[in-house]
Protein backbone atom coordinates (compact mmCIF):
# COMPACT_ATOMS: atom_id res chain seq x y z
CA UNK A 1 0.00 0.00 0.00
CA UNK A 2 1.42 3.47 -0.78
CA UNK A 3 0.41 6.42 1.29
CA UNK A 4 1.28 9.72 -0.61
CA UNK A 5 1.15 12.55 1.77
CA UNK A 6 1.87 15.86 0.70
CA UNK A 7 4.64 18.06 3.04
CA UNK A 8 3.50 21.74 3.71
CA UNK A 9 5.21 24.61 2.28
CA UNK A 10 5.65 27.60 3.85
CA UNK A 11 8.94 29.92 4.04
CA UNK A 12 12.00 26.80 4.40
CA UNK A 13 9.29 24.48 4.73
CA UNK A 14 7.91 24.93 7.92
CA UNK A 15 4.21 25.20 7.95
CA UNK A 16 3.34 27.04 10.73
CA UNK A 17 3.51 31.41 10.59
CA UNK A 18 2.49 34.10 12.83
CA UNK A 19 2.61 37.95 12.52
CA UNK A 20 0.89 40.93 11.88
CA UNK A 21 -0.98 42.31 9.48
CA UNK A 22 -1.98 46.46 8.59
CA UNK A 23 -4.87 47.43 7.05
CA UNK A 24 -8.32 46.18 7.17
CA UNK A 25 -8.27 44.11 9.62
CA UNK A 26 -5.46 45.41 11.88
CA UNK A 27 -3.67 43.16 14.23
CA UNK A 28 -2.55 39.65 14.77
CA UNK A 29 -2.44 36.66 12.01
CA UNK A 30 -1.34 33.01 11.52
CA UNK A 31 -1.37 30.71 8.79
CA UNK A 32 -0.75 26.90 8.61
CA UNK A 33 -0.13 24.85 5.53
CA UNK A 34 -2.15 22.35 5.66
CA UNK A 35 -0.48 20.71 2.06
CA UNK A 36 1.84 22.38 -0.63
CA UNK A 37 -0.93 24.31 -1.99
CA UNK A 38 -3.39 25.14 0.50
CA UNK A 39 -3.14 26.81 4.22
CA UNK A 40 -5.67 28.22 6.66
CA UNK A 41 -4.74 31.20 7.53
CA UNK A 42 -6.87 33.27 10.38
CA UNK A 43 -6.70 36.75 12.55
CA UNK A 44 -8.03 38.72 15.03
CA UNK A 45 -7.92 42.45 15.23
CA UNK A 46 -9.68 45.74 14.94
CA UNK A 47 -11.84 46.83 11.43
CA UNK A 48 -11.78 50.01 9.91
CA UNK A 49 -14.70 51.20 11.79
CA UNK A 50 -13.17 50.19 15.53
CA UNK A 51 -15.08 46.86 16.15
CA UNK A 52 -12.80 43.60 16.87
CA UNK A 53 -13.35 40.95 14.17
CA UNK A 54 -11.83 38.05 13.94
CA UNK A 55 -11.75 35.45 11.00
CA UNK A 56 -10.48 33.03 8.56
CA UNK A 57 -9.75 31.85 5.14
CA UNK A 58 -9.01 28.54 2.98
CA UNK A 59 -6.32 29.39 0.69
CA UNK A 60 -5.42 28.04 -2.17
CA UNK A 61 -1.85 29.17 -3.60
CA UNK A 62 -0.65 28.90 -7.16
CA UNK A 63 2.47 29.72 -9.04
CA UNK A 64 1.55 31.87 -11.55
CA UNK A 65 4.58 34.12 -11.95
CA UNK A 66 6.79 31.01 -12.56
CA UNK A 67 8.75 32.20 -9.37
CA UNK A 68 10.00 30.15 -6.38
CA UNK A 69 10.07 34.26 -4.46
CA UNK A 70 6.43 35.52 -5.54
CA UNK A 71 3.46 33.37 -5.41
CA UNK A 72 -0.65 34.49 -5.35
CA UNK A 73 -3.29 32.66 -3.55
CA UNK A 74 -7.15 32.99 -3.39
CA UNK A 75 -9.85 31.64 -1.08
CA UNK A 76 -13.22 32.22 0.89
CA UNK A 77 -13.27 33.08 4.40
CA UNK A 78 -15.66 34.11 7.03
CA UNK A 79 -15.42 37.05 9.27
CA UNK A 80 -17.17 37.99 12.79
CA UNK A 81 -17.29 41.23 14.23
CA UNK A 82 -18.14 41.90 17.75
CA UNK A 83 -18.67 45.55 19.76
CA UNK A 84 -19.21 49.04 18.49
CA UNK A 85 -19.01 49.85 14.68
CA UNK A 86 -19.40 53.13 12.99
CA UNK A 87 -19.64 54.21 9.71
CA UNK A 88 -21.17 56.22 6.89
CA UNK A 89 -24.33 55.69 5.58
CA UNK A 90 -26.06 57.69 2.74
CA UNK A 91 -30.08 58.19 2.62
CA UNK A 92 -31.36 58.91 -0.61
CA UNK A 93 -34.90 60.22 0.30
CA UNK A 94 -32.90 63.32 2.66
CA UNK A 95 -30.24 63.30 -0.02
CA UNK A 96 -27.37 63.22 2.44
CA UNK A 97 -25.09 61.08 5.06
CA UNK A 98 -25.77 59.97 8.27
CA UNK A 99 -23.14 58.72 10.83
CA UNK A 100 -24.36 55.75 12.69
CA UNK A 101 -22.93 53.72 15.33
CA UNK A 102 -24.29 50.05 16.09
CA UNK A 103 -23.25 47.63 18.96
CA UNK A 104 -24.43 44.60 17.06
CA UNK A 105 -22.48 40.88 16.37
CA UNK A 106 -21.84 40.86 12.71
CA UNK A 107 -21.13 37.81 10.31
CA UNK A 108 -19.82 38.21 6.69
CA UNK A 109 -17.91 36.06 4.50
CA UNK A 110 -15.05 37.21 2.28
CA UNK A 111 -12.79 36.49 -1.26
CA UNK A 112 -9.70 36.90 -0.69
CA UNK A 113 -7.00 37.37 -3.46
CA UNK A 114 -3.40 38.11 -2.44
CA UNK A 115 0.63 38.26 -3.50
CA UNK A 116 3.05 36.35 -1.22
CA UNK A 117 6.77 37.36 -1.05
CA UNK A 118 9.21 34.85 0.21
CA UNK A 119 12.89 36.40 -0.08
CA UNK A 120 15.10 33.58 -0.96
CA UNK A 121 15.54 30.82 2.00
CA UNK A 122 13.79 33.88 4.89
CA UNK A 123 12.09 32.73 7.28
CA UNK A 124 9.31 34.79 6.82
CA UNK A 125 6.74 36.19 4.16
CA UNK A 126 5.01 39.64 2.97
CA UNK A 127 1.77 39.64 1.70
CA UNK A 128 -0.41 42.22 0.21
CA UNK A 129 -4.20 40.65 -0.20
CA UNK A 130 -7.43 42.37 -1.10
CA UNK A 131 -11.21 41.26 -1.97
CA UNK A 132 -14.79 41.41 -1.53
CA UNK A 133 -16.25 41.62 2.55
CA UNK A 134 -19.93 40.56 2.08
CA UNK A 135 -22.21 41.09 5.10
CA UNK A 136 -24.65 38.56 5.88
CA UNK A 137 -25.96 39.43 9.44
CA UNK A 138 -27.19 41.41 10.76
CA UNK A 139 -27.27 43.01 7.35
CA UNK A 140 -26.55 43.32 4.04
CA UNK A 141 -23.98 44.93 2.80
CA UNK A 142 -20.47 44.94 1.01
CA UNK A 143 -16.83 46.15 1.83
CA UNK A 144 -13.41 45.62 0.58
CA UNK A 145 -11.07 44.30 2.97
CA UNK A 146 -7.28 45.08 2.20
CA UNK A 147 -4.21 44.73 3.67
CA UNK A 148 -0.26 43.82 3.84
CA UNK A 149 1.52 41.63 6.34
CA UNK A 150 4.11 39.94 7.37
CA UNK A 151 4.76 36.39 8.87
CA UNK A 152 7.18 34.50 10.93
CA UNK A 153 8.37 30.90 10.64
CA UNK A 154 10.37 29.76 13.59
Amino acid sequence: MIINEAKASGPMDRNFGFGIVFGDPFGATVNYWVTRENSLAAYIGASYFGALRIGGDYLFHFNAFNSQVVKMYAGPGIAVGFGRGRGIIYSENKNRFYYWEDDQVGIATRVIFGVNITPGRAPFEIFIEAGPLIGISPDVGVNVDASIGIRFYP
